[in-house]
């Protein structure tokens, strides 16, 4: 299956959301007055972009209406389109570096999807060629630490792990003197999600940054922020709060073929300026595919031709 297919078929509960949405509004006139772009501004505020976002769009598209003299659907839907892929952004990637070691810190609360993230990128990375490092520095829940280790034995990679209840920072000391020892290409560190206590969130990942900034000041270090888009609009307030407590380099949405809510990738990008690397399309490992914003606008919204067979 081709990315497109993938992105497609993942979004399909919001992209069949939007699709009835606009049929509905549209009707067989296929134009747009003012009452229906308001509409369209609720329709996308229930996908879950954000009253923000929806309104600096829609103010965009009645812009673009004005100046164009164009009122179809087909228009309103291609100005859509663009507001999203720019606000999106240019699409960059987690990259890799050769010759040096790479080290991935994954953050994000409890339930995220963090650890089965880190296993998947193990899985991409050793298919890749690469020698693979796993840390398990979630050591307030055994659950993690265990997860992680399925995920080493699936994909027969080396893991660094304490005893449950055990310092986050031990582990990540260890991992990074186990990764420059065995000239490790890649280091994956799954931490701890608790956000009850922001000081000592930023603690404990602070302690973290700073082993890692001193034991391995070459390496290639970023802080990936995994995010569950089934949580809607607090997913954004995940990645506002670790943006207080933490360095975040870039964002992982996950389960985003969940439910109908995958305008929260738009709404995050557009209060964060963060920007979106991976997108978790299902459960399966190939499933955690890069994130291409104009593949993900084509997938999210209806085409033209799809409205109009809806209404015939």
């Amino acid at each position: 299956m081709g990315l497109f297919d993938k992105f497609k078929t993942g979004l399909k509960k919001t992209r069949d959301f939007l699709t009835q949405g606009v049929k509905k509004i549209a009707f067989s006139m296929g134009r747009f007055d003012e009452d229906q772009l308001d509409e369209l501004e609720m329709l996308l505020i229930q996908a879950d972009m954000g009253v923000g976002c929806a309104d600096e769009i829609m103010d965009n598209i009645k812009s673009a209406m004005q100046r164009e003299g164009n009122d179809t659907e087909e228009f309103v839907l291609g100005v859509l389109k663009s507001e999203v892929v720019r606000i999106l952004g240019e699409q960059k990637y987690l990259t890799i570096d050769d010759d040096r070691l790479n080290i991935i810190l994954l953050v994000g609360v409890n339930g995220t999807g963090k650890t089965t993230t880190a296993g998947k990128l193990a899985l991409r990375y050793k298919r890749a060629g690469k020698k693979v490092i796993l840390a398990a520095a979630d050591t307030f829940r055994a659950a993690a630490i265990d997860q992680l280790a399925t995920w080493a034995e699936r994909t027969d990679t080396e893991l660094i792990a304490h005893a449950e209840g055990g310092d986050p920072a031990a582990v990540v000391y260890d991992a990074v003197d186990a990764a420059i020892g065995k000239k490790a290409d890649v280091l994956l560190i799954d931490t701890a999600g608790r956000l009850h206590n922001k000081k000592n969130l930023m603690d404990e990942l602070g302690k973290m940054r700073r082993i890692l900034n001193k034991k391995a000041a070459d390496a290639n270090i970023t802080t990936l922020l995994v995010i569950d888009a089934t949580t809607g609009q607090n997913a954004v307030l995940q990645a506002q709060t670790f943006a207080e407590v933490s360095t975040v380099d870039s964002l992982c949405i996950t389960k985003l073929d969940g439910n109908s809510k995958g305008g929260i990738a738009v709404g995050v990008a557009w209060q964060t300026n963060f920007p979106i690397v991976l997108a978790g399309l299902g459960e399966g490992a190939e499933d955690l595919v890069d994130f291409d914003p104009h593949i993900f606008a084509e997938s999210l919204l209806p085409q033209t031709d799809e409205i109009n067979s809806l209404v015939q």
